[in-house]
């Protein structure tokens, strides 16, 4: 069975979460942000993974609002059912999904005896951490894998409240070159990092998968993490 628990955001409306317990006690909590695919296989492993470092970590369905149950692959199908679920839940009224990621960390803040929560997001889900550490509280630091729409004017000019570690592709097609550039200039106290790989190089599940540029990028996340949640 998926460990699974379901919390209730400001509004009242509840959402499941995955839940992912270290052996030992919590060094801190770190929040999970999906990709376009729901909080699939490799999200769950992703958690498993900050689990097993030592963190409790929590992978909310930001899908719930308006498809519950949403657990995707990467095929074609999948990529065009997700993008159009994603422009649901960013056609919301604000501050739509930001409801449940903060009652996510809310949550996972009373969960751990340090209160310091770390947020993590894919794709999709590096734009929400982006966000994330720009408009919520009670976050010690957020980190962003190849974050679509992150280098947009509106996204760009937001200014983040905590540290943030950022990790984007040289040869990312739904990311330019020119984008990753204008949001350095704009956001120079963003640790950025840029690698030799395609969106989506942290996915074992995709194509796209970049051993080397994921397991660089994993342990830069894991140092920024510790540095600044221990």
């Amino acid at each position: 069975m998926i460990p699974m628990i379901e919390i209730t955001a400001a509004d009242g409306f509840r959402f499941p979460i995955y839940q992912a317990q270290p052996t030992g006690p919590a060094k801190g909590a770190v929040v999970v942000l999906q990709e376009i695919f729901g909080v699939n296989v490799h999200i769950r492993a992703v958690a498993d993974s900050f689990a097993a470092q030592g963190y409790f970590a929590l992978a909310p369905s930001t899908f719930h609002r308006v498809k519950p149950g949403v657990e995707m692959g990467y095929k074609p199908d999948d990529i065009a059912a997700g993008v159009a679920l994603k422009a649901q839940v960013e056609g919301l009224p604000a501050p739509g999904v930001l409801l449940d990621i903060q009652a996510t960390i809310d949550y996972a803040m009373r969960s751990v005896p340090s209160g310091k929560v770390g947020v993590v997001g894919y794709c999709w889900g590096g734009l929400l951490a982006w966000r994330a550490a720009c408009e919520l509280s009670h976050i010690a630091a957020a980190v962003t894998y190849y974050g679509g729409g992150m280098t947009q004017p509106v996204e760009i000019a937001r200014t983040s409240q905590v540290p943030v570690l950022a990790h984007f592709a040289r040869n990312d097609h739904s990311i330019s070159l020119e984008g990753v550039d204008a949001f350095r200039l704009a956001q120079p106290e963003v640790e950025l990092y840029l690698y030799d790989a395609s969106h989506g190089f942290n996915c074992d599940n995709r194509a796209a998968y970049n051993a080397a540029a994921a397991t660089l990028a994993r342990t830069r996340t894991l140092d920024f993490l510790e540095k600044i949640m221990l």
